[in-house]
Order: C-alpha cells, then sequence, then structure tokens
C-alpha cells in the first residue's frame, strides 16, 4: 500500500499512474510505432529538415535573399541542436537505443539478425549524423565571421558555395539514413 491508494486496495491509482508517466523516460512516441516520443520528434525533424534547406537553397540561388537564406540556416541549426540534444538525454534515460527498440527485455521485439541489421543501418546513419553537424558549423561559423552584414556574395562566396553543399548532402544522407533507422527497427 502506498500513500496514494486505499487500504486493501492493490490497483494503481489515477494519481500514481500520472507520478509513473511524469518521471520515466518519455517512452512512447506520437507516430503510431513503439518507439519513443523524441525519437519521433527527430524523425519528424529529419522529415521536414530536407524541405526547409531546399527551400533555403531556393531563396539564395534563384531569389538572391542572402539574407533569409542566413536566418533560415541559423534557425535550422539551432533548432536540431535542441532537438538532438533532447534527443541524446532521452536515449541516456532509457539506456541506450536498444532499450528503445526491445522496450520489454522478457519478450525483445527484435533479436539476432534483425537487430544486427537494425545496429549496421544505425552505424551507417551515424557516420552522417556525426560529421554534418561539425561541416554545418563550421560552414555557418565562417559565413558568419566572413560575410559583410547583412550577407552579400564576397570573396567567401566560393568556398562557402562548396561546403554549403557539402553540409546539404551530407544533411541529406543523414536524414534519408536516420529515416531508414526508423524504418527497419520499428515499422517493418
Amino acid at each position: 500500500m502506498t500513500a496514494f491508494s486505499r487500504p486493501g486496495d492493490c490497483r494503481e491509482t489515477p494519481v500514481q499512474r500520472m507520478v509513473k508517466t511524469y518521471t520515466t523516460p518519455m517512452s512512447n512516441g506520437f507516430l503510431g510505432y513503439d518507439s519513443s516520443l523524441m525519437l519521433d520528434v527527430v524523425v519528424s525533424a529529419l522529415v521536414l529538415v530536407v524541405p526547409v534547406i531546399i527551400y533555403s537553397l531556393y531563396l539564395v540561388k534563384i531569389r538572391k535573399n542572402f539574407a533569409l537564406h542566413a536566418a533560415i540556416q541559423t534557425t535550422l541549426s539551432v533548432v536540431l541542436l535542441i532537438v538532438v540534444v533532447a534527443f541524446e538525454v532521452d536515449m541516456r534515460m532509457h539506456g541506450g537505443w536498444q532499450n528503445i527498440v526491445n522496450k520489454n527485455p522478457d519478450a525483445p521485439r527484435l533479436v539476432g539478425e534483425a537487430l544486427a541489421q537494425v545496429r549496421t543501418m544505425l552505424l551507417v546513419h551515424l557516420v552522417f549524423a556525426v560529421s554534418t553537424p561539425l561541416i554545418w558549423t563550421t560552414t555557418l561559423v565562417l559565413a558568419w565571421r566572413r560575410f559583410a552584414n547583412p550577407p552579400q556574395p564576397g570573396s567567401h562566396s566560393r568556398l562557402h558555395k562548396t561546403l554549403g553543399w557539402i553540409s546539404t548532402i551530407d544533411l541529406v544522407l543523414t536524414s534519408v539514413t536516420g529515416l531508414a533507422f526508423y524504418y527497419v527497427a520499428f515499422m517493418r
């Protein structure tokens, strides 16, 4: 018996359920699969980031709107940094990715070859997920330091364009491999 239950009552009370819900890691996703809340937030971000990047490239290449391009890139990088940090904290609270994939250790969803495929997909994803923030941060910091305010083409433009395309390709590959990981881990 706890302070929240009545004598002789072994059922969980609404208060106990609420306390348990808010003191455990964010264990339930919203996309309809057995993932975590933050994993579903990251997957949603992976889907949304590519169209935002394409729009940002359209603004700079076609519309020549350098200021809005810079603002979108900066905002996107900050938002993604916050999402990824929250995701990493949630991942640690769960005890690692395998505990999210196999929430019930007595009846794991993925074992053997299926779990090995998920692990391989995660390793491929991590190649891009680790390199993207490094390249993108370099691209942004150099742009902030070397472009005028408001941003205009200049001597740094050629290097920025190269770094920008490398960052874009890396970010798209991060998104594609992250979605592939989610698919093999939770959807099939």
